[in-house]
């Protein structure tokens, strides 16, 4: 038997007893392998420790075997450089790379200009560069329709992860507006009735959305009008906006924000006035990436499923490599964590604001 470091596919294939095409077929995920072949195929892989050459496969069937998903790259690079690190981008890496792993594909991470000048002309030499099989467009590239429009023309499957049409594309969503409705409605229950929206940017059509359901549950409500404050997603930012709005003449008890570090900046800003969560503020943050949880107090949170997101984009663009439509609108749930940032209204604010 060949040493393990030199196992080829012709390895393989002898020592199950079938073609060197059905051990191409097998790896490569194809049709027309029976499933106990299929299976004895697998486990001499896993036996012999065969890896796949990608060059070789790549050459062999005309595809990449590469997803390729893109992020912003000015918010990228702010946070780490500041040392704050990116959990979007960890759970995105989180959800694309299992998802992959388990179809004999590779994900492939690149940073891309937001400025619509740039943005095409950086993504064209990543495509170049990479010939990726399917691409991932996150917010608010997602939102860049010359962008999905460019990769139609060359013909790449592109996922837009915030979207939801799903005519011509494959769109990956959770329902933002609802879960902003649904935050809200969750402090107007625990006897809040001034609350405010630490929003994120205007170039994200998801944190658009967010308002739009805010606004919405409060005037359902009936409970007047709520404070929309965009904060562009950071966390001095936010401070500033959460501390001129708390030592104001008619501060918010309930804050909800937009991501975790802003969310986070509501609980800084608090302890620093003197004011106790949640007795004097209720905070809820989107996203709920681990740190959350470590937080003083531990954050109620929307738990946005970005890690799923990704990896349904991943799974339904390597379909289309394989010849399905390249297209389809697919909702994933969002899911309330309550924890210890939320509460009732403490009685002499209760008292104080008339409700």
């Amino acid at each position: 038997m060949a040493k393990k470091a030199n196992v080829t596919i012709e390895d393989v294939a002898r020592e199950v007893g079938v073609s060197r095409q059905t051990v191409s077929r097998v790896i490569n995920k194809g049709p027309n392998v029976k499933p106990a072949v299929r299976e004895k195929v697998e486990q001499a892989i896993a036996r012999l420790g065969y890896v796949p050459n990608l060059s070789a496969r790549r050459m062999g069937g005309g595809r990449s075997y590469l997803i390729l998903a893109v992020n912003d790259r000015q918010r990228t690079l702010e946070n780490w450089q500041a040392g704050r690190g990116n959990d979007w981008v960890d759970q995105m890496l989180y959800g694309g790379m299992t998802e992959c792993e388990k179809q004999g594909y590779h994900l492939m991470f690149e940073l891309i200009d937001t400025e619509p000048e740039k943005a095409p002309v950086e993504l064209s030499h990543s495509i170049a560069a990479l010939r990726p099989d399917g691409i991932i467009l996150t917010p608010p590239h997602s939102d860049n329709e010359a962008l999905a429009a460019m990769l139609a023309e060359k013909g790449i499957p592109c996922a837009r992860i915030g979207r939801r049409g799903g005519e011509d594309y494959i769109d990956v969503y959770m329902d933002e507006g609802a879960a902003a409705a649904d935050a809200a409605r969750h402090l107007l229950a625990l006897g809040h009735r001034k609350l405010a929206l630490i929003a994120g940017s205007p170039e994200y059509g998801n944190s658009q959305k967010r308002a739009e359901g805010f606004l919405s549950a409060l005037e359902q409500a009936q409970c007047g009008p709520g404070l929309v404050a965009k904060a562009n997603f950071q966390f001095d930012r936010a401070a500033e906006l959460l501390e001129e709005m708390l030592t104001g003449p008619n501060p918010p008890t309930g804050v909800i924000a937009d991501n975790d570090e802003m969310a986070f900046a509501a609980l800084h800003v608090a302890d620093k006035l003197g004011l106790r969560i949640p007795d004097d503020l209720s905070v809820i943050s989107f996203e709920d990436t681990p740190g959350v949880r470590f937080s003083v107090p531990p954050l109620t949170a929307i738990r946005q499923p970005t890690a799923e997101m990704i990896g349904k984009a991943c799974n339904e663009l390597i379909a289309a490599a394989g010849g399905q439509p390249a297209k389809g609108s697919f909702i994933l749930p969002y899911r309330m964590v309550e924890r210890a940032t939320t509460g009732p209204l403490a009685p002499r604010l209760s008292q104080a604001s008339g409700s």
